[in-house]
């Protein structure tokens, strides 16, 4: 499994109302199948539902994975750095033709909630302005800064859409597509609308690029194998301990055990303070 991205099982997502409902049906199959510990490995929705069964008295241990990075008390999730690195190795690609043709390239790359991958690969990339969902963005600032940069001599401008980007109240309308089955927001495609936008206002050729799930697969990074291996190893030791309701953890280098409970409180964000960092390098 160490070079398969994705899940092995064909898991799928269920309704939180449906999973609850079924919460004793699925104490029952564990007891009856001998299974003496659940590991579950995945994102918000996963460790989630890890927290319920440990409230009903479930051995469960969590491992984080998912490419969003949005799990709070680990600095880092796994699958993220192979999501990061795609998303990287494409923006870089475009830089050519951007620079060629004299365009503005907005890529829109995944984040529903949280901006890691836009704002970390905006910056590795050298794109000239990142959009997040934690800040709210001014599409006539973003045509500003645009026209700035044309101004002095630059021949093109790259800007890194999460999709769950918004605009400030009052500033641009976005479509609204309403919500899927699981109560979460279907997406209109932010990027192409802004491009739109901005062609209307600035009168500049406009390309987008949606990355969507070719971020989400193939084989993963050395860094993800590695992340990945050590976290197993220490939720097994996890589970031999009977330390239970717990999620593994990287703290610095070293992994660490954390109550799942605060882990699934909140989402782990993009603070305000790492977006202005890389706002400094905007334009």
């Amino acid at each position: 499994l160490l070079t398969k991205g994705g899940t092995m099982l064909g898991t799928a997502r269920t309704h939180p109302d449906v999973l609850r409902a079924g919460l004793d049906r699925i104490t029952q199959t564990l007891d009856d199948n001998g299974i003496d510990v659940l590991i579950p490995i995945g994102g918000e929705g996963t460790l989630t539902a890890a927290s319920w069964l440990a409230d009903e008295g479930v051995p469960v241990v969590g491992v984080p994975k998912t490419i969003d990075n949005d799990i709070d008390c680990t600095d880092v999730t796994f699958g993220f750095d192979t999501a990061l690195t795609i998303a990287t190795d494409a923006i870089d690609r475009l830089h050519s033709t951007a620079e060629s043709h004299q365009r503005v390239m907005l890529v829109e790359v995944m984040g529903r909630h949280a901006g890691w991958i836009a704002l970390n690969s905006g910056l590795a990339s050298g794109a000239h302005m990142v959009l997040i969902p934690e800040v709210p963005f001014d599409v006539e600032e973003v045509c500003a800064m645009i026209k700035r940069r044309f101004q002095r001599g630059h021949s093109s401008f790259i800007v890194v859409v999460a999709e769950g980007a918004k605009p400030a109240e009052g500033t641009m309308e976005l479509r609204v597509g309403g919500t899927d089955e699981f109560g979460h927001e279907r997406f209109t495609g932010v990027a192409h609308q802004l491009g739109v936008e901005i062609e209307k206002r600035i009168n500049k050729e406009v390309r987008t690029t949606v990355l969507g799930h070719v971020q989400r697969g193939g084989t993963p990074t050395p860094a993800d194998r590695v992340l990945a291996t050590r976290f197993g190893v220490n939720a097994a030791d996890a589970a031999h301990a009977g330390e239970f309701g717990q999620m593994v953890s990287l703290r610095g280098a070293q992994i660490a055990l954390v109550p799942l409970a605060e882990a699934v409180k909140q989402l782990k964000r993009v603070p305000r303070e790492r977006y202005d960092d890389a706002a400094e390098f905007f334009g």
